[in-house]
């Protein structure tokens, strides 16, 4: 299937590894033309390096330089056509147990950070009747983790956001989508539970697919999300998780 994606601009955000790395992978294979961005400047120098993409050193905590950002894109690019919102996770721990910073910080994070860009990127999208934004979120935000507390609650505030600019920017060619990933063997599943082999063997029990599931898989999902095909589908949060989510959407 062509996914229509050929020399479109699409900008990665946390791409230097795991789900954002391979987003931005599948999106060059595709024919996009890619900029990826991460807090750290040796990993995504190598990471961009491999995709044959734009490495650009971005915190998204600095809500600050976020034009500085957009614009180097379309100095060296063209025009945002898709935008990829992925952020790391706040940490875990008693639900109870979180510091007001905390709660501020996983709000800039996870909230604050996305919709500076997306506020940035979205009037273009709209005046050129064209746009994919995509946010990769967590199957917390479905059915909340409980010692993941920080991230269910602004996972979840997040959809209710998509959902709500969707409906408002339909009829102008641009769609939000987010993707709900579950237990995808990455770097921080591993720091989760200790080891990616460990991460397997509890999913084996708990997981209906009887298997952690992989970058590769999240990526196919995404790369279609964010393609002209899918140009019908808005609003939309995918789970990706191997059935592990009981909950009804």
């Amino acid at each position: 299937m062509d996914l229509g994606l050929v020399g479109r601009v699409a900008l990665v955000t946390g791409a230097s590894r795991g789900i954002g790395f391979g987003i931005a992978r599948a999106l060059a294979a595709e024919g996009a033309r890619v900029a990826m961005s991460s807090s750290t400047p040796e990993r995504i120098e190598a990471a961009a390096s491999e995709v044959g993409a734009l490495g650009l050193v971005h915190d998204t905590n600095d809500l600050d330089a976020v034009p500085a950002l957009l614009d180097r894109v379309e100095q060296e690019l063209g025009p945002i056509e898709v935008l990829v919102t992925n952020t790391g996770g706040p940490p875990g721990g008693d639900p109870l147990g979180f510091t007001r910073e905390q709660w501020q910080d996983a709000q800039r994070e996870l909230m604050l950070g996305p919709m500076a860009l997306i506020e940035r990127a979205l009037p273009g999208m709209r005046q050129r009747g064209f746009g994919r934004i995509l946010n990769i979120s967590s199957s917390a935000a479905r059915e909340p983790i409980p010692n993941l507390m920080l991230s269910s609650a602004h996972r979840s505030g997040m959809l209710a956001t998509f959902k709500t600019i969707a409906r408002a920017v339909a009829g102008d060619g641009v769609t939000l989508n987010t993707i709900l990933p579950g237990r995808i063997a990455t770097d921080r599943l591993a720091q989760l539970h200790g080891s990616l082999e460990q991460a397997e063997e509890v999913a084996r029990d708990e997981v209906p697919a009887g298997r952690l599931g992989t970058v590769e898989e999240i990526s196919a999902a995404a790369a279609f999300l964010c393609s002209e095909r899918a140009s019908y589908v808005t609003g939309v949060s995918l789970l990706v998780d191997g059935g592990l989510t009981r909950s009804l959407p």
